[in-house]
C-alpha cells in the first residue's frame, strides 16, 4: 500500500515520518483511525502486564482500536486482551511480513491478520535489525492518536516512541510506575505528557483533544 492509496491510514499520512509505503496482512478499517498504542517492556513485571490488559480492555470497551508492537511482555498482554474483549488491534512489525518476532508470538501474529491487521514497512522476507524497531516505533506513533507507556526502562523502544510521539503532536500518557526512570520525570514536564494511574483517564483525555481537533489535522 503506497502512500498514495486511499486506503493508507490517515493517522500515519499527517506525520512527517511516514513511511511511503507499507506491507498489510489483515484489513485496516476506518474505524481504526480512533487507535491508541499501548507499548513497554518485553520483561515487564506481573503488575504490568496486568495493568496493560486492563488499559487495552478499557480501549475496547471505549471503541478505540488498540496498537502495539507484537514483541514480548506488554506488548503481547495489551494485543490479546484486546482480542479477548472482542476488539480490533494493529501489530506493527520490526521486521518483515514473512517473520515472526519474536518466533513464539507466530500464532498471535496470524490470529491479529485474521482479526485485524499486521502492519510492516519493511520488505516482507526483511530480518529484524537494531535500525528497524525504531523505525518501527515511528509508525505505531503515526497510526495512533496517543501513545501509552506501561513499563519502560532507559533502553527501551517504549521510550524512543514517547520522544517520536511527542514529535508527532500526538500525547504520551506514562503509567505513575514509569515515574521511577530519570528519562521518564523528564518527560512527564514536557507538554503533551500526561501522567495517569486509570485507563479512564486516558480516553477522557484523548477524547477532549479529538473534539478539539488537535491530533490528527
Amino acid at each position: 500500500m503506497t502512500i498514495l492509496a486511499d486506503e493508507y491510514p490517515q493517522n500515519l499520512r499527517a506525520v512527517h515520518d511516514r513511511p511511503p509505503l507499507i506491507f498489510v496482512a489483515g484489513r485496516i478499517l476506518p474505524e481504526d483511525r480512533g487507535a491508541i498504542a499501548v507499548i513497554g517492556s518485553r520483561r515487564a513485571s506481573d503488575d504490568g502486564l496486568s495493568v496493560a490488559a486492563r488499559i487495552a480492555d478499557h480501549l475496547v470497551e471505549a471503541r478505540f482500536t488498540v496498537v502495539s508492537g507484537l514483541a514480548a511482555g506488554v506488548d503481547t498482554a495489551a494485543h490479546r486482551a484486546a482480542l479477548a474483549a472482542g476488539g480490533r488491534t494493529l501489530a506493527v512489525l520490526g521486521t518483515g511480513l514473512a517473520h515472526a518476532y519474536p518466533a513464539e508470538n507466530a500464532p498471535l501474529q496470524r490470529r491479529i491478520a485474521a482479526e485485524g491487521a499486521v502492519i510492516s514497512q519493511f520488505w516482507p522476507e526483511a530480518a529484524p535489525t537494531r535500525v528497524s524497531f525504531p523505525l518501527r516505533n515511528a509508525v505505531m506513533s503515526g497510526l495512533a492518536l496517543a501513545t501509552v507507556v506501561v513499563e519502560a526502562s532507559a533502553t527501551s523502544g517504549a521510550r524512543i516512541q514517547a520522544r517520536l510521539a511527542l514529535g508527532h503532536g500526538r500525547p504520551v500518557f506514562l503509567l505513575e510506575p514509569v515515574l521511577e526512570q530519570d528519562w521518564a520525570r523528564e518527560l512527564a514536564d514536557r507538554p503533551g505528557t500526561y501522567v495517569v494511574n486509570r485507563a479512564e483517564q486516558i480516553t477522557a483525555i484523548v477524547g477532549r483533544l479529538t473534539a478539539a481537533g488537535a491530533l490528527v489535522e
